[in-house]
């Protein structure tokens, strides 16, 4: 994330959704800000499980849900767990296909001690 963020929006579709926490950020232009934004990290993945979305949900769109968890510590933090998903949908050309990210939500799990 950290060596190549200036061009994590093209992962998104235009129109592409993260929330953050509880806060929406969407669009191209507001997914770079926001990832600019964010100090430098180290992920750790522990889990990651992906299956197919039903064709009746997404309107026969191919779509994957991609679930992953797993520590992250941002420079200055201490580190924390966290859970992702995403939703991926197959953008097909008449040359190839393309998987994009719809949706993607991402939540610090931090438990009361």
């Amino acid at each position: 994330m950290d060596k190549r963020r200036r061009v994590l929006t093209r992962l998104y579709l235009d129109k592409a959704t993260l929330v953050w926490n509880g806060n929406a950020v969407s669009g191209q232009e507001a997914l770079n800000e926001f990832f600019e934004m964010l100090p430098s990290s180290e992920f750790q993945i522990n889990v990651l499980d992906c299956q197919p979305v039903h064709e009746q949900a997404t309107q026969s769109q191919t779509t994957v849900l991609v679930v992953t968890c797993g520590t992250v510590k941002f420079d200055g933090n201490k580190q924390r767990y966290f859970n992702q998903n995403f939703l991926l949908t197959a953008q097909a050309t008449p040359t190839n296909t393309v998987w994009k990210i719809a949706s993607d939500c991402f939540r610090f799990q931090d438990w009361a001690s």
